[in-house]
């Protein structure tokens, strides 16, 4: 499971690193305002699928690839999240 989400956030570096041309991640990876609407497009669908049961699997699959990208685009990485996570322990 956390390997799957390990190779999103690899493939996501990857992509930046070096573009593929015509590459869907690419495009989010080189234009902050589109990652930031699909992301919030993308929560707001996932909403919608719960409140109606519909698809929610399919969208929250969504919103996790378009915010791993966001964390890309604006150079948030994961370790550091995980660190704060780590601090807000009780």
């Amino acid at each position: 499971m956390l390997s799957t989400l390990e190779n999103l956030f690899k493939l996501a570096r990857e992509r930046k690193a070096k573009p593929v041309n015509g590459s869907y991640t690419n495009k989010l990876l080189s234009d902050k305002s589109l990652s930031k609407s699909k992301v919030l497009e993308e929560v707001n669908e996932l909403i919608e699928a719960v409140d109606k049961d519909t698809n929610k699997i399919h969208e929250a699959a969504d919103v996790l690839y378009h915010l791993i990208m966001y964390f890309e685009v604006n150079e948030i990485k994961i370790e550091d999240v995980c660190k704060e996570l780590e601090k807000r322990k009780k």
